[in-house]
Parts: C-alpha cells; structure tokens; sequence
C-alpha cells in the first residue's frame, strides 16, 4: 500500500474504534455521579477532561506498544500469513460485535466481563480527583482490549511500513479519529446539556453503531486480505 492508502485504513479503523462505546458510557457515569454529588460545573468540567486525557494517551500508547512488538517480531517486512491472521481477526471481532456487542436488556450495558463492568462502575461511584479520572480514562481503554485490538492490529501493521514522519502522523490520525465521539460527548457536558438526552441519543442509535461498528470491521478485513494477501501471492506467481 502506498501512503495514502495506509493513512485511509488508518482512519477507517481509527472510526470503527471510536464506534465503541466503553469509554463513552464510562465517562457519562462519572459525570453522571458528579452532577448527582452537586459538584460545580467546573470541578465537573476538571474530572471529565482528566478522564479524556487519560483516554487518549491510553490509546496512543497501545497504538506505539502494538506497533512496537510486531517491529520486534517481524521487523518491516510482514510475511502474508500475518497480513492473514489480522483479516481472520478483523473479521472475527466484526462478527462478533453484531451478534454481542450490546446484551439483550434496555439500555446501553455492553458485553463485557461483568468484573470489568462492576469495577469501572465502582470506581466511577469513588472518583473524586482528577488523578483518578486520569486513571479511570486509561482503565476503560484497557476494559475494551477485546474490541479495540482489531482496528489496533491492522493500523500498527500499516504505520510500521511507513516513514519515521508518516507512522507519527498515522498515529495522530487514529488518536484525533479514534477519540472524535467521546471529544464531542466530553464538550457537550462541559457546555451544559443533558445527559439524559445524551443517553436517549445513544440508546436510540446504538444498534445501528453496533451494525456500522460490525461492518466496518469486516469491510477493512476483506479490503486487507485483498490488497495484502491476494494482490502478493497473484504478484508472485
């Protein structure tokens, strides 16, 4: 792929992880918790940027880590069986975010590990500093690895092929893109506005995220295999 490719896959992936919905629905608890402990608007404002930020370099040190360990084990020059692995992947992760994503009940509860559901719950109940909303950011990337390490995967192994200057902007663009949904959630409760309607939103359209979600997965999926495996091994006979 060439540059501009490989910043497209990047985006695209970057997009189907801000589709996600872990961070987002922890961050409407803690403001949730906040409002309802009569905090001021600031010490509001202070604790939800705390947990943006903690977000954030979560996800771009996951991004760096990833991309890290496969340049140790591979180095620049990805073998096809790879580029395979991360397609079955991408499709598998895609399937499973239509058939599991969210559970059968009202709401917006996710399926995940209900240890790691009760303990963001409880810490989000506890948090009272902006270190811990720092830490309560990191912890909800970590609490959606299942999901996330899909688009993670393909777009380390897209940036490791790039220049030194192209991976550091590829990793911007999957951190601005990846974190767009919990940006705009994040100023529409610093500006004031309901969480209530924020959570109707949500739960209104969260079947067709989970759908977009699911899809976009398996579209990047075939697109990589085609592209990187298909294209190589015809190339090469």
């Amino acid at each position: 792929m060439d540059i501009s490719s490989s910043l497209l896959v990047v985006a695209l992936a970057a997009l189907i992880h801000a589709s996600f919905q872990l961070s987002l629905s922890v961050l409407t608890m803690l403001s949730g918790h906040a409002i309802g402990a009569k905090h001021s608007q600031a010490r509001v404002l202070r604790l939800t940027t705390s947990f943006v930020a903690g977000v954030a370099l979560m996800t771009i040190l996951l991004l760096a880590f990833i991309s890290l360990v496969l340049v140790d084990v591979f180095g620049h020059d990805i073998p096809l069986l790879m580029w395979a692995t991360a397609a079955g992947l991408l499709f598998g992760v895609g399937v499973a975010v239509w058939l599991f994503y969210y559970r059968k009940s009202v709401g917006t509860s996710l399926w995940i590990p209900r240890s790691v559901a009760t303990y963001l719950s409880d810490r989000t109940k506890a948090t009272k500093q902006s270190a811990e909303a720092f830490g309560l950011g990191v912890s909800s990337v970590l609490g959606e690895l299942l999901f996330i390490i899909a688009p993670m995967t393909i777009s380390a192994l897209v940036l490791i092929q790039l220049p030194a200057m192209w991976q550091l902007i590829g990793i911007g663009i999957y951190a601005v893109i990846s974190l767009s949904s919990i940006v705009i959630v994040w100023v529409l409760i610093g500006g004031g506005h309901k969480l209530s309607a924020i959570q109707k939103w949500r739960e209104s359209n969260k079947h067709f995220l989970q759908f977009a979600g699911g899809s976009g997965l398996i579209i990047l999926g075939f697109y990589v295999y085609v592209m990187q495996v298909i294209s190589s091994s015809v190339g090469g006979i």
